[in-house]
Parts: structure tokens; sequence; C-alpha cells
């Protein structure tokens, strides 16, 4: 079935509801989640996916969100700001990855490796260079109501995710930012 019927009663006591609670939320009835759970009767497909969904819509609840997961400190370049100059950004602000924004819209990131790289491949260019000539592709943005699950997903592609909320950057989350959050 969706899920394994034995898992019911554990899910439910731990969101805190006793069975007339859940069977309300799952618009059931409390002897129907009863005979479930004491392994009575096997529910039908739609009245167990019912169940099931009642559940999954507790947990998305008590999800963490982005807008608490984020650093609303966030330190933006420009694309024509020179990188020996954001280099000393990085180091001031103790970053290792760089939003960057050009007329107020990000279109990419810098970070130190590619920092490095480009000094490895010309270590004079790095007086001349500018941002957008060696930056990468922009990183994901999510809305601040957007839960934990999608961010880690993100994250195991991307160094960073920016939060926005109607359009606007509000936040950052960085790997060791959300390590950071969680307990």
């Amino acid at each position: 079935m969706l899920e394994d019927l034995n898992e019911i009663k554990r899910i439910r006591k731990k969101h805190g509801l006793n069975q007339k609670e859940l069977a309300e939320k799952a618009d059931v009835s409390q002897s129907l989640i009863a005979k479930i759970e004491s392994g009575k009767i096997e529910p039908s497909f739609s009245n167990a996916k019912k169940i099931f969904q009642a559940l999954e819509e507790l947990r998305e609840k008590e999800e963490l969100k982005a807008k608490n997961l984020m650093n609303k400190k966030i330190v933006f370049a420009k694309a024509n700001d020179k990188v020996k100059d954001i280099i000393q950004v990085m180091k001031k602000k103790s970053i290792s990855q760089i939003p960057v924004m050009n007329k107020n819209n990000i279109c990419g990131l810098l970070t130190e490796g590619l920092i490095l790289r480009k000094i490895a491949a010309n270590p004079e260019a790095i007086n001349q260079l500018t941002v957008e000539e060696i930056m990468e592709d922009a990183p994901p943005i999510v809305s601040i109501r957007t839960g934990l699950k999608v961010i880690l997903e993100l994250l195991k592609d991307n160094l960073i995710v920016l939060v926005a909320k109607k359009g606007d950057i509000k936040g950052i989350i960085s790997k060791s930012d959300l390590l950071g959050k969680i307990e």
C-alpha cells in the first residue's frame, strides 16, 4: 500500500493526535482508524490514501521553511566588479561564494574555486578580470515558504540557494548555514 499501515499509529502519535482528530483530518471514521491500528482490517485504497495524505500535510506544516533557515546577511557582487576587489570582500566577510547581480537581477555566482582555477591558469590576469568573465550560472532561487526537503535536494547540486519573497532576494542558504540550523 502507500506506506506500511503499521506506521499510522506511530506517525499519528508523533504529531500528538488522537484517533478522532486524525479521522477528522482524513475525512474517515474514528472506528476505521482504530480497526486499522489494531490490525483488524485493511482499509480501501482510497481511505488509506486519505489517511496518509492527512499525515503528510501534518509533516509539511511542521517542516522547517526557507525563511527559518536563511541567512539574511547577503553580500552581492556586481557583474562589472573587478575580481581582485571581490576577493577582498570575500576574505573580509569570510565567505566562499557570492551571488552576482546585474541591473537588480541575479545573473551568476562567483566562488573561491572559480577564482583559484582562473589564477592558476593565468596569475597576471586576475588584476584585469571582471566578475562576469568568470562567474558561473546563477544559483536556484526559492520562495520563503519552501520546505527543508526541497532545499536539501537543491543543495546536493548547488553551493547555495537564494531565498526570495515576491521576487526580492531576502536571504541565502549555504550548506554550512543549513548544517548550523539543523539539530
